[in-house]
């Protein structure tokens, strides 16, 4: 269970690095799989549970963290569960509209919501020098998949369902920004995906997605997707967010499209092109020049933070 005063176990940038890496794998395991977006989404979030609750055995004070939730928390909690729901199944059927380098491209333009997000509901102010960093990074996005950027037709409706994932899952880490203050990691992150797993499942229902029949590989790729850019991505962001702001992890996962580029050239033998060189090198020049002139998430933010505590409270 995390105390006001916790320190982190490891260097919050170093978790936020592996986390990066490991959310980068989706967009590959999302187009292997054959299966409805929805069902995807939700099985995603359904085998992330399944391999999170064995955990308790050995965080039994995560049972009474979470029985004593107040009723506040557990609003936020599915509130937070629902922008994470909305995000999957919004990113995902994008796939199905747009190209890969599309839809990744808008969902990673996150850090513009959380700009904005931050200012509003935590009172967080960018160093021009940070902001132009960021704003750097995002073109570097826009220079990775501009080649491939799609425009007319069924892709334009795509790359709107992308944008929506990016406001969502803003919407999400901003909740976590808050609720992470008085919550533990592992209380938060088991209640919201169980939350989002339910949301999930009961969208499919409803909408009449089959939850059986589905080939062996598709198993294997939401096993994939629960383990990889779940637990070992989403699971660290959640963590990590007691410490580093929801600006500063949205402009972390802008690296995300460069992970993927990898990963595609590896595992499904795309070529990597030179508007991928070169927009990957602008990415990681601006996500440094933000990190580097920027003010982490430190005294400034955490009193920030706390102010806004207060208010809502």
């Amino acid at each position: 269970m995390n105390t006001p005063n916790e320190k982190p176990w490891i260097p919050p940038y170093l978790a936020l690095f592996f986390g990066v890496a490991a959310v980068s794998t989706s967009a590959i395991f999302v187009k292997l799989a054959s299966a409805p977006a929805p069902v995807i989404a939700t099985y995603r979030l359904v085998f992330s549970v399944l391999l999170t609750l064995p955990l308790l055995f050995w965080n039994r004070g995560a049972i009474g963290e979470m029985v004593r939730m107040p009723r506040r928390q557990w609003l936020l909690c599915l509130l937070s569960g629902a922008f994470l729901a909305s995000h999957f199944l919004l990113w995902f059927e994008s796939l199905n509209f747009t190209s890969v380098a599309s839809s990744t491209v808008l969902v990673t333009l996150q850090p513009l919501f959380a700009f904005v997000g931050g200012y509003f509901f935590f009172g967080e102010r960018i160093r021009p020098l940070a902001l132009t960093g960021g704003l750097l990074a995002i073109a570097g996005s826009f220079v990775i998949g501009w080649g491939d950027f799609r425009v007319g037709g069924m892709a334009l409706w795509g790359d709107f369902l992308a944008l929506m994932g990016a406001a969502t899952v803003t919407g999400y880490w901003l909740v976590g920004q808050y609720v992470r203050q008085h919550l533990s990691s592992f209380s938060y992150t088991l209640v919201v995906y169980t939350i989002t797993s339910v949301l999930l499942v009961a969208y499919d229902l409803v909408l009449g997605y089959p939850l059986a029949g589905y080939r062996a590989e598709d198993w294997g790729w939401f096993f994939c997707l629960a383990l990889f850019p779940t637990l070992l991505g989403h699971s660290i962001f959640n963590w990590v967010i007691k410490w580093l702001n929801t600006t500063t992890i949205s402009m972390g996962i802008l690296g995300e499209p460069v992970g993927t580029a990898i990963l595609a050239y590896l595992i499904l033998g795309e070529g990597v092109t030179l508007s991928q060189w070169v927009g990957g090198l602008i990415i990681l020049t601006g996500i440094y020049l933000f990190i580097r002139c920027n003010t982490a998430k430190g005294v400034e933010s955490d009193e920030a933070t706390a102010a806004s505590s207060e208010k809502l409270a």
